[in-house]
């Protein structure tokens, strides 16, 4: 099966970039309702995602409890607990299916190493959940 099916492309997607301030992460994720978001760079290429813990964590840490200090706060300066790995737009199902036990979506980047979308977790249990309801269905 070709991942790019399950593909939600770059276009249609919340994210952020790696010179955006901690303030700047929260007003996006706030806007589109996420609680994580990948960070590209200036090219396009994936660095890493960032949650709503990390922030929350990394202004504890920085005791900048205050969205006005949120604003001198490079998003990269904040500890990420851990990135999102990626699979390339060539990747396996299974390889997908791995990653997507340990975080809500999976990267997806081309050859170059550019950032093309995303494949949420939901989309992959419902292809399994389909695959499982059809094998069952041939053996009754």
């Amino acid at each position: 099966m070709n991942i790019l099916f399950f593909l939600k492309p770059k276009s249609e997607l919340a994210y952020i970039h790696d010179h955006h301030t901690v303030r700047q992460a929260m007003e996006i994720m706030e806007h589109y309702k996420y609680s994580c978001v990948p960070i590209l760079d200036r090219n396009g290429k994936y660095k890493g995602t960032i949650t709503e813990g990390d922030l929350l964590w990394g202004l504890k840490k920085e005791n900048k409890l205050n969205i006005k200090a949120a604003e001198d706060i490079s998003v990269m300066s904040i500890e990420r607990r851990n990135d999102y790995q990626c699979v390339m737009g060539t990747s396996k199902m299974e390889d997908l299916i791995e990653r997507a036990m340990e975080q809500n979506f999976v990267p997806v980047v081309d050859d170059r190493g550019q950032f093309i979308g995303i494949i949420t977790r939901r989309d992959i249990i419902g292809y399994c959940y389909k695959n499982m309801r059809g094998r069952e269905e041939h053996v009754h």
